[in-house]
């Protein structure tokens, strides 16, 4: 009876991601405190989000982020369960359960050089966003 319960877990988590539409990637290496900047574009808005990290302690990274004038701070970490922020991209509105987003996720850290690898990832069913590096 077990093996069927972690069976159902795994295959259960396993499907997160495949249903969660990702359709950009992005790798970015950072060092400590190099800012990464992506222009956010959609119907007349082009709106910049911004992170970089601060610390990295105990295989935890202090993240500092902007996006549409609000400022944030995350600790993320390297395990699975809280490696990862997201960010909304446009208001909920009356389309609240597709709203657009930016997952960045927390993958390896590099000790020799100093560098944090993330992945951005963008969920956007209606193709409504475009995303540039700056």
């Amino acid at each position: 009876m077990r093996v069927v319960y972690y069976l159902f877990i795994w295959i259960f988590l396993g499907s997160i991601e495949v249903f969660a539409d990702f359709r950009d990637l992005k790798k970015v290496f950072l060092k400590k405190d190099q800012t990464k900047k992506l222009l956010v574009k959609y119907d007349t808005y082009e709106r910049v989000f911004e992170f970089r990290w601060t610390l990295f302690v105990n295989n935890s990274l202090v993240v500092l982020r902007s996006y549409d004038k609000i400022v944030a701070q995350n600790v993320i970490y390297l395990n699975e369960r809280s490696s990862s922020f997201r960010v909304e991209l446009k208001s909920r509105g009356a389309d609240s359960l597709n709203t657009p987003y930016i997952l960045v996720l927390f993958k390896d850290f590099d000790y020799e050089k100093k560098e944090a690898y993330f992945e951005i990832l963008l969920s956007d069913k209606k193709m409504q966003i475009e995303l540039e590096e700056l």
